[in-house]
C-alpha cells in the first residue's frame, strides 16, 4: 500500500479557543521558566570550581538534554495554541518523532548513570575517584548517546515505512509513536509490540535498575554517621523525585500495547515540558553545594561588579577544575 499522506494535522490539547488562550500563555510561562533554569544549571556548573565533581558533570548534560527536548515540541505546541494552521508535513512529523526519542531515551540513560554515580560515591567511596575518573564518565555519556541513537532509529524505521492513506488528523500535541500507529492502513500489531519491546522495556529495565541502586544506597544509610546520612539523603531525594516523575509517564505511555487514550496528552505533558522544567528546580532547592554554588558565583560576583570591584578570588581560569573533589567525596560519605 502506498503512502498518500504528505502532511498531518494536529489536533493539540484543546479546541476550546478559551482554553487555548489560557494554555498559550501557561506553557509559555513554563517554556520560558524551563529554557531559563535549565541554561542556569549548565552555566553554573561550567564556572563554578565548586561543582566539578562526575554527577555535576553528567547534571549539565541532563540539563542541556532537557532543553533540546522540551524544544523539539513546546515551540510547535505554543504556537498552534494561536494559530488555525496546525498542520505538520510528513518530514517534520518523522523528525520530531526521532529528536523527541533521541532526547528521551538519552535523558533515560543519562538518568540511569547518575544513579550509578551516586552508588558509587556513597557505597564505594574509597574507589570513587579511581572509578569516576574523566575518561570513564566521557564513556558513560557516549554510551547514552549512542543507546539513544539505537533506539530511536529502530522507532523511526518503525514508523516511516508504514503506509498512510488517510485520515491524517493526529489526535495529540506533537509526532508519536501510538498515534501514528492508529493512522496507519494497515496491522500495526507486530509494530505495537516492537514499541513496547523497544520504548516500554528500555524505560522498565532502567527504572529497576534505578530502583535497585537506590534501595541499596538507602540500605547502606545504616552505616552512615547522622550527618552522612543527610548529606546523602538529600543528594539521592532530588534524584528520585526526578525519576519518580519522568519516569511514571514513560511507563504508562509505551509500557503496554498500541492503543491510544485520551489522558495521553496530558501525561505526555509531564515527561515533554513539566519534568524539564522542575528537574532546576528540584537540584537547585534540594542541593546544598548547587545553592552554595549560586550564591558565591553569581550573587557575589554581582555585588562585586556593582560595587566596581574586580572580584579576582571567584575567577574561574585561576581555580582548579574537573575532579578536584576528594574532600567533597569524604564528606559526603561519613
Amino acid at each position: 500500500m502506498g503512502n498518500n499522506v504528505t502532511e498531518f494535522i494536529l489536533m493539540g490539547l484543546s479546541q476550546n479557543r478559551e482554553v487555548q488562550q489560557l494554555c498559550f500563555i501557561l506553557f509559555l510561562l513554563f517554556y520560558i521558566i524551563l529554557m531559563t533554569g535549565n541554561f542556569f544549571i549548565i552555566m553554573t556548573v561550567l564556572r563554578s570550581p565548586n561543582l566539578s565533581s562526575p554527577m555535576y558533570f553528567f547534571l549539565s548534560f541532563l540539563s542541556f538534554v532537557d532543553i533540546c527536548y522540551s524544544s523539539v515540541t513546546a515551540p510547535k505546541l505554543i504556537i498552534d495554541f494561536q494559530v488555525k494552521d496546525t498542520r505538520i508535513s510528513f518530514v517534520g512529523c518523522m523528525l520530531q518523532l526521532f529528536f523527541s526519542h533521541l532526547f528521551g531515551c538519552t535523558e533515560i540513560f543519562i538518568l540511569t548513570v547518575m544513579a550509578y554515580d551516586r552508588y558509587v560515591a556513597i557505597c564505594k567511596p574509597l574507589h570513587y575517584l579511581t572509578i569516576m575518573d574523566w575518561k570513564f564518565c566521557s564513556l558513560l555519556l557516549v554510551f547514552c548517546w549512542l543507546g539513544g541513537f539505537a533506539h530511536t532509529f529502530v522507532q523511526t524505521m518503525l514508523t516511516v515505512q508504514l503506509p498512510f492513506c488517510g485520515p491524517n488528523l493526529i489526535d495529540h500535541y506533537f509526532c508519536d509513536v501510538h498515534p501514528l500507529l492508529k493512522l496507519a492502513c494497515t496491522d500495526t500489531h507486530v509494530a505495537g509490540l516492537v514499541v513496547v519491546a523497544n520504548s516500554g522495556m528500555i524505560s522498565l529495565s532502567s527504572f529497576v535498575i534505578l530502583v535497585g541502586s537506590y534501595t541499596v544506597i538507602l540500605l547502606s544509610f545504616k552505616t552512615r554517621s547522622s550527618e552522612g546520612r543527610r548529606k546523602a539523603l538529600s543528594t539521592c531525594a532530588s534524584h528520585i523525585i526526578v525519576v519518580i516523575l519522568f519516569f511514571v509517564p514513560c511507563l504508562f505511555m509505551y509500557l503496554r500495547p498500541s492503543t491510544t487514550f485520551p489522558e495521553d496528552k496530558i501525561v505526555a505533558v509531564f515527561y515533554t515540558i513539566i519534568t524539564p522544567m522542575l528537574n532546576p528546580l528540584v537540584y537547585t532547592l534540594r542541593n546544598t553545594e548547587v545553592k552554595n554554588a549560586v550564591k558565591i558565583l553569581w550573587i557575589k560576583r554581582l555585588l562585586g561588579r556593582n560595587r566596581g570591584d574586580p572580584d579576582r578570588k571567584f575567577s574561574v581560569l585561576e581555580q582548579p577544575r574537573l575532579y578536584q573533589f576528594p574532600k567533597m567525596v569524604a564528606e559526603n560519605s561519613q
